[in-house]
């Protein structure tokens, strides 16, 4: 902030004076609803994707196009601080994001979808791959001569000296023909006929020269590896070493469940567009994942089965599922009853992203000698890192993390260190996300102090001496660039940004390109010594429209829980001068979205539109305070899981703790509070309306959740579990089982194709309040938006209702009732 009004005085003090006389007018004008939910080009864009050139001598990143969504990629030299937009034939010749073989002799990076390969010496480029087809994750072999890259799950080997291009293996999803083995008649027909059993044997012989000739030829293509009909490929993973492929595979024709569908009413064609959206929670599992381990040398493939991880056999849900087993048969349902038998083995899923991740992942060791795998349990209460014995073809667990609520979608990092058996990963198991470092035959030890504070996105050097990561370590709002030796030690604060947001190291190891923000600013880049120092500032993004305002600086504050949980964060929005205040005014409480997220800090928000019109309700008289409630991102485990099975509950106890706070310590009149948020804010404010009626004046849901059961499963069976197993967690936690409570206005606003949270979830709501014959209840719907809005027609119209909402309910003085 502060370097936000420097960089402003030094404006101002340069400026014609017709252009100081605008920009002061400007500056002090009021705010209006037009302006702050304009199109946000008259703010300015953040710095995105930064990366380093493969010569380390240049950074790269992107900025958003203003009335564009199109991304202008620019070059800017660290030395001199000079900048340029990159036009097409500049990005034709740009470097991408690059790895590096272990001499560090050769780069390469896939730019528009191809393979380049860099010679460092010389900085010759060579073009691999021209296709159209997009390839992916390159990595050096493990010897240094040759690239592997993937196009899709296939993998691919470019040899450096010959330039040569082969698949490493050939996966066929059938049965192989020539093994199929001749059933009862068959066997009597070869027993029969003479020429049959000729006729089978030169088929052998062809085959088994056709082995041959490939086993003493490196030349020749692989022969296919035939994997049966009844997978699909969820992920590949070849080791750096070229002699293992790891499969990740699914059952083919794993029913996802019944789709919902979205309806797009204004369209091009003119007539009305279903949309599939995403399936509810409960209605199918995710498909349970598998592993096969093919040995490409010996032409093998080996199943690496989960039975022997432990707890694997244990159910961690059985009281939950004895409960409801006993309900269902008590009322009959002896079908659903067998139906939520516990299995023997509880099935996993390994691979992070992508419609089939579950929060996994694979890492190979630098010379792929060693295979580490993350799984994690379909029911989300266990994850495993397990090592794989080449020689057993097994997996051999390494680290179990338990959790009675849920495994955090966060903290799953890990990987190996230089010395290729030890293994590196992130771990709540303490309380809040710590590094860990484990030998495969030894203990794990803790690498990064102790402390009521997380870290992540941890980065090992090049060298392999030092992990670079992001932590919250001065206070749960301060995010910078520590450092700690891989063995373990004193965390070095390397960045004093408190607003850090990401960091990317130069590829000698010297450098970190850093992206840092606060509260009125996006995302700038910067860069500075590794081991710390002095940063140089390399972009200014934001524009003077915007910087010029003399915008309220949020005030971090802690509010007390009456309910044991310690402090609860939150930013206050008031006046300059609070002695000038009246002595009972209105007050707003904002509810961030997502549940698990943190918008108390130093860093940029994401809601900066909700931020601006937060000062416009103190201009208008009203206080606000936006509270990081139970539940929240940034304050370890058992804060995040506080709303396990009770979502909606924690919560409103610390907002009405927020509200007490207000009207304990800046004279808010109690019966003038109003509340809203989006998505986890709008069901919070519905929650707030209906379990709390009377606490609050008015309230606005925006796309809320109003039926945990109508929402996805990857979210929801995290914190309520399945609604089949655990229905009580269900209507303990749903805005439309409290229906009845209405008693304050609330408004319902939601995006027509919102196909994340529907909008059927606030139409059955309504539906409810209509058949209760409830009153002072409405709902807009924006029939071109989906769950972000997007258009800014639609968030002026969003916001001028609520605003018109508190200002009919919340702002005018209650007359006290008789």
């Amino acid at each position: 902030m502060r370097r936000l009004l420097l960089a402003g005085l030094v404006a101002f003090c340069l400026m014609p004076a017709a252009s100081m006389a605008a920009s002061t007018a400007a500056a002090s004008a009021p705010l209006d609803m037009e302006t702050i939910m304009a199109n946000p080009d008259w703010i300015g864009h953040a710095v995105e994707n930064p990366y380093w050139s493969a010569d380390g001598r240049n950074l790269y990143y992107s900025v958003q196009r203003d009335g564009s969504p199109v991304r202008d990629l620019y070059r800017v030299d660290p030395a001199s601080g000079n900048s340029v937009k990159l036009d097409p034939a500049a990005m034709a010749r740009a470097d991408g994001p690059a790895v590096f073989d272990r001499a560090h002799r050769h780069a390469a990076y896939i730019l528009h979808g191809d393979v380049f390969v860099v010679d460092l010496a010389s900085g010759q480029r060579r073009q691999v791959t021209l296709t159209p087809q997009h390839e992916s994750s390159p990595q050096f072999s493990a010897d240094g001569r040759a690239l592997q890259f993937r196009a899709g799950n296939d993998w691919f080997r470019y040899d450096l000296a010959s330039a040569v291009t082969a698949p490493v293996a050939e996966l066929k999803l059938a049965d192989d023909p020539q093994a199929k083995q001749p059933d009862e008649l068959g066997e009597l027909q070869l027993s029969l006929f003479k020429t049959l059993r000729e006729i089978k044997a030169d088929k052998q012989a062809v085959r088994d020269h056709s082995e041959a000739l490939e086993a003493a030829d490196p030349g020749r293509a692989p022969r296919p590896f035939w994997l049966g009909d009844k997978i699909r490929l969820v992920d590949t993973e070849l080791s750096p070493d070229g002699r293992w492929l790891l499969l990740v595979t699914a059952p083919k024709g794993y029913g996802k469940g019944r789709a919902p569908q979205v309806n797009h009413y204004v369209t091009d064609s003119g007539y009305t567009e279903p949309e599939d959206a995403r399936t509810y929670v409960g209605h199918n599992d995710p498909a349970p994942q598998s592993l096969l381990l093919l040995d490409l040398a010996q032409h093998k493939t080996w199943p690496l089965k989960t039975d022997g991880l432990p707890g694997i056999k244990t159910d961690p849900l059985a009281t939950l599922r004895k409960q409801a087993v006993a309900a269902l048969e008590k009322a009959g349902k002896s079908d659903e009853a067998k139906a939520l038998k516990a299995p023997e083995v509880r099935p996993v899923r390994i691979v992070a992203g992508g419609e089939d991740g579950g929060g996994g992942g694979i890492a190979w060791s630098d010379d792929g000698s060693q295979l580490a795998i993350q799984l994690r349990a379909i029911d989300n209460k266990d994850r495993w890192i397990a090592s794989v014995d080449f020689g057993t073809h097994a997996l051999v667990n390494q680290q179990r993390l338990t959790d009675p609520a849920w495994i955090n979608w966060s903290f799953n990092d890990f990987g190996w260190l230089k010395d290729g058996h030890t293994l590196w990963y992130l771990s709540e198991q303490s309380g809040y996300s710590r590094l860990y470092a484990k030998p495969l035959d030894g203990a794990a030890r803790q690498l990064t102090g102790a402390g009521k504070f997380e870290v992540s996105a941890p980065r090992l050097s090049a060298d392999g001496k030092w992990f670079y990561l992001l932590a919250n370590k001065v206070a749960p709002y301060s995010y910078d660039v520590y450092r700690v030796p891989s063995s373990g030690g004193e965390l070095s604060r390397l960045t004093q940004y408190q607003g850090t947001d990401a960091f990317v190291l130069s590829p000698d190891g010297a450098q970190l390109a850093v992206l840092h923000s606060a509260p009125y600013m996006f995302d700038q880049l910067a860069v500075q010594g590794s081991a710390g120092g002095t940063p140089k500032e390399l972009t200014s993004t934001m524009k003077s429209a915007y910087t010029s305002r003399d915008w309220i600086a949020p005030k971090i504050v802690e509010v007390p829980s009456s309910h044991g949980a310690g402090a609860i964060y939150a930013k206050y929005y008031g006046p300059a001068d609070e002695a000038d205040a009246p002595a009972s005014r209105p007050a707003v409480i904002f509810v961030h979205g997502a549940g698990y997220l943190q918008d108390v800090s130093l860093q940029e928000t994401y809601y900066f539109r909700e931020q601006m019109f937060h000062n416009l309700l103190v201009q208008q008289g009203y206080v606000v305070l936006d509270m990081d409630y139970r539940g929240s991102a940034g304050y370890g485990r058992d804060w995040r899981d506080a709303i396990y099975r009770q979502m909606g509950h924690p919560e409103l106890e610390d907002l009405l703790d927020g509200k007490a706070w207000l009207v304990k310590h800046h004279g808010v009149d109690p019966k003038r509070v109003g509340i809203y948020g989006g998505s986890y804010g709008g069901f919070m404010t519905e929650m707030a309306l209906l379990r709390a009626p009377g606490e609050f004046a008015a309230g606005a849901a925006l796309r809320p959740v109003s039926d945990w059961t109508s929402y996805n499963h990857e979210y929801t069976s995290n914190i309520l579990n399945d609604p089949q197993l655990d229905p009580e967690a269900y209507k303990t936690s749903s805005p439309i089982e409290y229906a009845a409570n209405l008693r304050d206005p609330l408004l319902i606003q939601h995006g027509l194709i919102d196909n994340n949270v529907m909008a059927s979830d606030s139409i059955r709501l309504y539906q409810r309040f209509i058949e209760l014959h409830k009153k002072n209840f409405w709902i807009s719907l924006y029939p071109l938006e989906r769950h972000g809005f997007e258009h800014a027609d639609s968030w002026y119209d969003e916001y001028r209702r609520i605003d018109e909402l508190f200002d009919t309910y919340v702002k005018p003085v209650r007359q006290a009732t008789p």
